[in-house]
């Protein structure tokens, strides 16, 4: 099919998707009822199905009622036996993929169920999505007159007993329908390499004889093969590669810290940044308009959301209430049952909503993921925007970080502990300290309450990490590209003091 021809069908199909997606904007309760009822029923002779009587679930608070609350340890043993063929145990269908998981808090893999339904109605689905809402704000796009460079896992696809495992990216790019195929680069072979180094070299050869006009990738890794494209090809900035670039379509990190960087990369006004969040176990959410960092909750891709307000998180007093229950501005982690057959799953990402009507979040942080140790109920969204105030003033660029705890001993208070990665150093490591620490007062008033007079914490401790020590780090863990992440905030000092000890 002619570009020019596959730009104008592409266009008006995902077009034509918009007024469905209008049709949970208008009645999100009445779309989020009817997506549990479509799971209950489809599962209802499953093991978990029978049960939990889902037969005979009447309402929401029936399934609530009856249904407990999930953690991947939890479930194992079920996903362990249908990794080994096993059928119909919390899903009608046969689960084919598996999607391990990529996160570095775990030291044991995470196989997260990926079924034929979740694919198509799911993760598919969400990919045209994210395509018909940016053509919906951009009529003038020729996106399609391109192709889009996408960045996925650095693992193969391993075959475990008839099912297969691998990276959720690499399962994907792996069952693409044709029209995504046509307009993507690299190509699978390049794709599905496993080792990151090697990889990284061969996108860089292939995709710069392409004419690419879109991004797709987590902005961390992203950024690592976009500064080699440069060397590489010995240009100034990406527009000198791809003279036809429109848009950068990211998730999985914040953007925050590395938003500076492309913008010196892609300097030309009107470029777009699109951002999109989703996981292993399911595509959740899409930003909705032009230069916008909110992001709207797609309602009927066979994933129904609760969520438990973080004050009550993991206490006695803990509350889970459905969508049409949440209020803006509160702190939620998110519980989700998907048309993969995880029921009432806690996902362990936090998210505040921004709107109630349409539902619009921001993701800020992980339940895993934060400093509490104090009181001060330090989050990943704080750190970020601390982070990028400190880098504003100082001119300073970062490339990664992580923080922990400073535990009192004896009569010394407590504090936190940064290790950063910079790109371009702040001419005075204190100032960047002092900023970061104003600014954390400011976003944070927990944190601001035990800063007072020091009366708690002292001021932050912060190290300055040697080139590459993160790179390195997540090397040694077999951990390099795609999905893999740092983790940014934690309780414990491990992750800390391995990084320390390799910075010295």
């Amino acid at each position: 099919m002619p570009i020019p021809l596959f730009h104008s069908v592409a266009s008006w199909l995902l077009k034509k998707r918009f007024h469905q997606i209008e049709l949970f904007l208008k009645y999100p309760e009445e779309v989020q009822t009817e997506v549990l009822h479509q799971l209950l029923s489809a599962a209802q002779d499953t093991e978990v199905g029978v049960q939990y009587g889902f037969t005979s679930v009447v309402n929401y608070e029936d399934f609530a009622e009856r249904v407990p609350i999930s953690r991947y340890e939890d479930l194992e043993p079920m996903i362990e036996r249908a990794r080994k063929g096993e059928s119909n145990i919390f899903w009608p269908t046969p689960i084919k993929w598996f999607a391990k998981s990529s996160g570095t808090t775990n030291a044991r893999s995470k196989f997260i169920p990926v079924s034929n339904e979740s694919l198509e109605d799911c993760h598919f689905k969400a990919g045209k999505d994210m395509l018909s809402l940016y053509f919906n704000n951009n009529e003038d796009s020729r996106l399609f007159d391109g192709k889009s460079l996408r960045l996925g896992g650095s693992k193969e696809l391993y075959q475990d007993r008839n099912t297969f495992f691998g990276d959720l990216s690499a399962i994907i790019i792996d069952n693409l329908p044709f029209w995504a195929e046509m307009s993507s680069t690299p190509s699978h072979k390049v794709s599905l390499m496993t080792e990151w180094e090697s990889k990284l070299e061969a996108i860089v050869e292939e995709t710069i004889k392409e004419d690419v006009t879109s991004f797709a990738g987590v902005p961390s890794w992203m950024l690592v093969l976009l500064n080699r494209v440069l060397e590489k090809t010995g240009k100034d900035n990406l527009f000198e590669v791809w003279e036809n670039l429109e848009v950068y379509f990211h998730g999985g990190v914040s953007f925050n810290p590395y938003r500076e960087q492309y913008e010196k990369l892609l300097p030309k006004e009107g470029f777009k940044y699109y951002e999109i969040y989703n996981a292993s176990e399911g595509f959740f959410a899409i930003q909705d308009r032009n230069d916008s960092d909110e992001l709207l909750l797609m309602l009927d891709y066979g994933i129904f959301y609760e969520f438990i307000p973080m004050d009550t998180y993991g206490t006695p007093r803990q509350k889970v209430i459905p969508l049409w229950e949440v209020e803006a501005g509160v702190n939620y982690a998110m519980v989700i049952s998907t048309n993969a057959g995880l029921w009432r799953y806690l996902i362990g990402d936090t998210v505040r909503f921004t709107s109630v009507s349409p539902y619009r979040i921001k993701v800020t942080g992980r339940t895993k993921h934060h400093i509490n140790v104090f009181g001060e109920e330090l989050i990943i969204e704080n750190a970020e925007e601390a982070l990028k105030r400190a880098c504003k003033v100082t001119g300073a660029e970062i490339i990664d970080y992580t923080a922990a705890p400073v535990f009192m001993q004896g009569k010394e208070k407590g504090a936190h502990e940064w290790i950063v990665e910079f790109r371009k150093h702040p001419e005075n490591a204190e100032e960047f300290t002092d900023l970061l620490d104003a600014s954390l007062r400011e976003l944070n008033s927990d944190y601001d309450a035990k800063r007072y007079n020091n009366m708690t914490l002292n001021r932050p401790l912060l190290n300055v990490a040697r080139h590459n020590l993160f790179y390195d780090w997540l090397k040694e863990r077999d951990k390099l590209g795609g999905q893999h992440k740092v983790p940014r905030l934690a309780n414990s000092r491990d992750y800390l003091e391995e990084l320390l000890k390799m910075n010295a």
